[in-house]
C-alpha cells in the first residue's frame, strides 16, 4: 500500500512500515484490549461488548473490554494513544473523546488526528429530549416558551461536565436563547434517575436511557436530535423543526494508536463491517437506540476531523466550559 492512501488516515499511519511484515501477518499474538473510557452499562460499553463478542472467535484471541472511566475519557484516551502500536490495544472512541475534548481541554494530552488511527466506525445514536411529565408541555416549542417564561428556574441533568448530554443541552440552550442551570452527575443513569424524581426537569441523551421510561409514562419525550426522524421513535419530530439547524448525534468507532500497521487496521475494519451488516447485530443495536454505521477507515478518519471543527465552532460560540 502506498503512502498516499495511508495519508488519508489520521495518525500518520505511514510509520506502519517500521513494523516487520511477519509481525503483521502473525497478528494477533495475544489478547486484544478494547478500552472503554466510560463506566460499564452505557452506550459506549454496550457497543464495545457487542463488537468484541462477535469478532473474538474470528480473531482466535480474546477481546477483553477494559473500562477506564473518569475525566471525560481523557486519561483512558491518553493511555491508549501512548500504547504500543501493535494492534493489541484499541479504544471504542466516542464523540466526546474524539471531537468534544480538543475544544474543552486547552491542555489535552492527546491530539485525536495525530495520536490515533481510525479503524472502524460502529454506530450513531441520536439524542432524545425528555422532560419530567409534571411540566405542562408536550412539544419542544412549548418547552422553549416555558423556560423563557421561567429563566434560570429549570435544571437540566447530564452524565458529567463535558459529556454528550452536557454539550448537547448547552448547545440547545444557546441556539434557542434559554437560561438553564446545568447539574452534572457521575454518569447518565443517576441523571436520568433524578429526572424521574423531578430533581432536574430536562435531559437530552441517547434513546436507550430514556425511551423505555417515556413509554412507561415516567418521562415525556419531546423530540429527537437528528435531522430526520428515527424508526424506533417515529412519533418524535426532529428538534430542528423548532430550532432550525440544530443537530447533535452521538457517534462511536474504534481507534488505535497512531502507527498501528495498516494491514491490521484493514483486517479489523473488514471484520467489524461484516458484523455491522448482519441482521442480528443491526437489530440488537436498534433495540438500544443505535444505528449501525459501517464504513472505511478513511471515512471514519474524515468524520473525526470534520466533527472536531464543527464542535469547536459550537463550543466556542456557545462559550461552553467545564470545571477542571
Amino acid at each position: 500500500m502506498g503512502l498516499t492512501r495511508r495519508g488519508m488516515l489520521i495518525g500518520g499511519a505511514a510509520a506502519a512500515l517500521a513494523v516487520p511484515a511477519r509481525a503483521q501477518a502473525d497478528w494477533p499474538t495475544q489478547a486484544i484490549k478494547l478500552v472503554v473510557p466510560f463506566p460499564p452499562g452505557g452506550s459506549t460499553d454496550l457497543l464495545a461488548r457487542v463488537i468484541g463478542q462477535k469478532i473474538e472467535p474470528l480473531l482466535g484471541k480474546p477481546v477483553v473490554i477494559e473500562n477506564r472511566p473518569g475525566a471525560g475519557g481523557v486519561p483512558a484516551a491518553t493511555a491508549v494513544a501512548r500504547s504500543e502500536p501493535d494492534g493489541h490495544t484499541l479504544m471504542m472512541g466516542h464523540i466526546g473523546t474524539l471531537a468534544f475534548n480538543p475544544s474543552l481541554y486547552p491542555n489535552l494530552a492527546y491530539d485525536p488526528p495525530k495520536d490515533f488511527i481510525a479503524v472502524a466506525r460502529v454506530a450513531s445514536v441520536p439524542n432524545i429530549l425528555v422532560v419530567h411529565p409534571s411540566l405542562p408541555i408536550k412539544t419542544t416549542a412549548e418547552l422553549i416558551a416555558h423556560i423563557k417564561a421561567n429563566p434560570g428556574k429549570l435544571n437540566y441533568g447530564s452524565g458529567g461536565n463535558g459529556s454528550n448530554a452536557h454539550i448537547s443541552m448547552a448547545y440547545f440552550a444557546h441556539a434557542a436563547g434559554l437560561d438553564l442551570v446545568h447539574v452534572p452527575y457521575r454518569g447518565t443513569a443517576p441523571a436520568v434517575n433524578d429526572l424521574v424524581g423531578n430533581h432536574v426537569q430536562v435531559v437530552m441523551t441517547g434513546g436507550p436511557a430514556v425511551l423505555p421510561l417515556a413509554a412507561g409514562g415516567q418521562l415525556r419525550a419531546l423530540g429527537v436530535s437528528s435531522k430526520a426522524r428515527v424508526d424506533y421513535a417515529a412519533d418524535l419530530p426532529p428538534i430542528a423543526e423548532t430550532v432550525p439547524g440544530f443537530e447533535s448525534v452521538q457517534w462511536y468507532g474504534i481507534v488505535a494508536p497512531a502507527r498501528t500497521p495498516y494491514p491490521i487496521v484493514q483486517r479489523l475494519n473488514q471484520l467489524v463491517n461484516a458484523q455491522l451488516s448482519t441482521p442480528e447485530v443491526v437489530e440488537n443495536l436498534r433495540k438500544d437506540g443505535a444505528i449501525a454505521a459501517p464504513g472505511s477507515p478513511e471515512e471514519f478518519a474524515s468524520q473525526i476531523a470534520s466533527e472536531i471543527g464543527t464542535w469547536r465552532k459550537i463550543i466556542q460560540g456557545a462559550n461552553i466550559r467545564i470545571s477542571q
